[in-house]
């Protein structure tokens, strides 16, 4: 949404804001993991499973909606990474960056409670056999999907960060944004989510990967490092360079004269 929206709310009122749509985001891509995405398997009801598709479209779906509900009163970044790099390009003076920050960590958090509470009341033993497997939390080697290693992470993790950083930089660019900035971002996070869930778990969001990692195992927690980093690294290179490149002043305007000075 346009930086003016985001400027006419108060701070509580945008952090709130933040916090719902980060809630909501984590809420639809752990739940969907968790409780969806393995539905009946090893029983007749296995073709009831969602798989990495229904978490794609989840996570995506789930975009779009925070985007246009909450969107208009913070500017919709709903992760760490965006924030920094809405920063990065200009867009945000860096002095709000950690409320932003703290308040999507907060939304991610109280998300991750949530399905946890709800485990609590599952099956004999489902609870901890989710939190054994990692509570849907991001992971390279032994708890990557298809045994990717660190690298690969890290490689995923920047790139994937950078391109919904710069997608996001120019659906709501203030001159040249469009109405349908919500569909593209939330399609842009499905298509990065079928692109990197077997290699990781897809995170390019710190906010999700702590959410998950505190109720994981001792793996989850002791790779978290990497979905914090590499992300924000991600999202700071796009952010300069989308301020670099594009971001520049229109002189379409301006007469031959003013341009010959």
């Amino acid at each position: 949404m346009s930086d003016a929206s985001r400027r006419t709310s108060t701070m509580t009122v945008r952090l709130t804001a933040e916090a719902f749509g980060s809630s909501a985001l984590v809420l639809a891509i752990v739940g969907a993991a968790m409780f969806a995405a393995g539905f009946g398997a090893g029983t007749e009801t296995s073709d009831q499973g969602i798989g990495f598709v229904g978490i794609a479209l989840a996570a995506g779906f789930a975009l779009t909606a925070a985007f246009y509900a909450f969107g208009p009163i913070s500017g919709g970044h709903f992760n760490p990474a965006v924030t920094i790099g809405v920063a990065a390009a200009g867009r945000m003076p860096w002095r709000e960056v950690p409320a932003y920050i703290v308040a999507q960590c907060v939304g991610g958090l109280i998300a991750s409670t949530l399905v946890f509470l709800i485990g609590l009341f599952g099956p004999d033993g489902w609870l901890e056999a989710q939190r054994v497997e990692g509570f849907a939390s991001n992971g390279f080697g032994s708890a990557s999907p298809a045994g990717f290693g660190l690298g690969a992470a890290i490689i995923v993790e920047a790139l994937f960060a950078a391109v919904l950083v710069l997608v996001i930089l120019g659906v709501t660019h203030p001159v040249r944004g469009t109405p349908f900035g919500g569909v593209v971002a939330g399609l842009t996070l499905a298509v990065i989510h079928l692109v990197i869930l077997p290699i990781d778990y897809a995170s390019v969001n710190p906010a999700r990967s702590i959410a998950t990692a505190l109720y994981g195992n001792t793996e989850a927690l002791t790779q978290l490092w990497v979905f914090l980093v590499f992300p924000v690294v991600g999202a700071l290179l796009a952010g300069f360079a989308y301020r670099g490149l594009f971001d520049v002043p229109d002189r379409s305007s301006e007469s031959a004269a003013e341009r010959a000075r």
